[in-house]
């Protein structure tokens, strides 16, 4: 049976399907074992399952139709009626943790409230409380909303640096739409990385079960503390089997501060490239040291340049953590804003270095298209972003233009030019001859199609 990775995707309010469940024929616990009182997570859950809370979307999506049919000159040219989109209402369901009840903070997954429409928080108590997005992070996949109510309870939030595995934790949040659900089990493993799940990756592991639904929910510890935020599954059939996968409580904290403030993660740039320490890599450089991440590129001009970093350079520790691999420190640094400095110990040979690099602020190169090709005159070029299909994404785009005249609209990624594929505005520039007409293939949203400019 093929293994998959399955995000904890809100789930869809579409059908609800009954399901037979038998009990096992097994006396209960004796409420008292030699005088004394059976074991019981029962009065840390009353504290703590208030302060978790299920989260219901409402999303209005665009049903896709012919681009032509979008063109108001082609409307006119067939005396077509102007029509509004046609669209559909998707509901889904999620979990949420109130981490500040003075001001009404919930921590959630962003996939849990990606392109919401509407927002609607239900409190243990049932209330339902209208929630508003302060900001979000598709990369790491958290976000934070607001609500306004009185009385609220919040988790108190633990240091995640102090677990260890075998730690007993608890799980608490919204399986398929049930109701609030607890499940219990172990840390599994820590700094589970290289899942390709999210962006940034530094996840716990555990064996409590975490299910569709549990989405944005709490993992707690045995104190109450909220140690992490569930997130993930693997999933071969896409039920639960014991894997589950939480952001740490100090990966939230840091990222629900600048969403707070923000109301975006300022992600800045090291401008570096890196890859694991293989032990081929160990021999052709004739390194003492078996684990990092080497520098195999720098970017010019970068933090990374400026503090006198170079390419064959392992990276062995940051900020005073070991380094082990290239995603240890990709998820430092993506947790670091634009300004704060970075303490990097590395080897160059088998002589360890120290430097500190100031993180700069990333550039998304972009360019007037007319530069490219005269039929893309009145456009702006960039890079798409990483939760889009790789390309050239047009980010702006005159309405007089001729470019808008044939169906080009803000948004639509070019994919393919003259039968290249594109990633880059470099390729685009080598696709494309400003003497002859150019072919494009444009992806918008689940759409694609070809447009020929001349």
């Amino acid at each position: 049976m093929r293994k998959k990775f399955a995000k904890q995707y809100a789930i869809p309010l579409l059908l609800t399907a009954s399901l037979g469940i038998s009990t096992p024929a097994t006396a209960g616990l004796p409420a008292f074992l030699g005088g004394q009182s059976v074991p019981s997570l029962a009065p840390m859950l009353e504290k703590s399952m208030p302060a978790v809370v299920n989260i219901s979307t409402t999303t209005h999506i665009e049903v896709a139709e012919n681009p032509l049919l979008q063109d108001p000159f082609f409307r006119h040219f067939f005396n077509l009626p102007n029509q509004s989109p046609r669209q559909q209402q998707k509901n889904s369901l999620g979990s949420g943790v109130i981490i500040d009840s003075d001001k009404g903070y919930v921590l959630t997954n962003n996939h849990v409230i990606d392109k919401a429409d509407k927002i609607m928080v239900t409190l243990s108590d049932g209330r339902q409380l209208d929630a508003r997005l302060v900001g979000a992070d598709p990369e790491a996949d958290v976000a934070v909303v607001q609500i306004q109510g009185d009385n609220l309870t919040e988790l108190p939030m633990a240091d995640s640096s102090q677990l260890r595995v075998g730690d007993f934790v608890v799980a608490i949040g919204n399986p398929f739409g049930l109701g609030q659900t607890v499940t219990s089990g172990i840390i599994s493993a820590l700094g589970r990385s290289g899942l390709g799940i999210e962006g940034y990756e530094d996840f716990i592991q555990t064996d409590a079960s975490i299910n569709p639904g549990n989405s944005g929910g709490a993992l707690v510890n045995l104190n109450g503390e909220f140690i992490g935020m569930n997130t993930a599954i693997l999933a071969p059939s896409g039920g639960n089997v014991g894997i589950g996968f939480a952001i740490p409580s100090n990966m939230v904290a840091s990222l629900m501060d600048s969403l707070v403030k923000h109301g975006e993660v300022r992600r800045g740039l090291l401008g570096v490239t890196t890859q694991d320490l293989t032990p081929d890599l160990v021999k052709a450089f004739n390194l003492t040291n078996h684990q990092g991440a080497v520098i195999s590129r720098i970017e010019s001009n970068s933090a990374a340049a400026k503090a006198g970093l170079e390419p064959g350079d392992v990276i062995v520790a940051a900020n005073g953590k070991p380094i082990r691999n290239s995603h240890e420190i990709r998820n430092i640094i993506g947790l670091m804003q634009i300004g704060d400095e970075v303490n990097i110990e590395f080897y160059r040979g088998n002589e360890k270095k120290q430097a500190t690099a100031t993180i700069g602020k990333p550039e998304r190169p972009h360019l007037n298209g007319e530069k490219l090709h005269p039929t893309l005159k009145g456009t702006i070029l960039g890079a798409t972003s990483k939760d889009q299909v790789e390309g050239i994404l047009i980010e702006k785009i005159n309405t007089a233009s001729y470019a808008w005249r044939v169906g080009l609209r803000p948004g639509d990624v070019i994919v393919t030019a003259n039968r290249y594929r594109v990633h880059s505005l470099d390729e685009l520039k080598q696709a494309a001859d400003p003497e002859s007409p150019l072919m494009i293939n444009i992806q918008r949203g689940q759409e694609g199609f070809f447009v020929v400019l001349r």
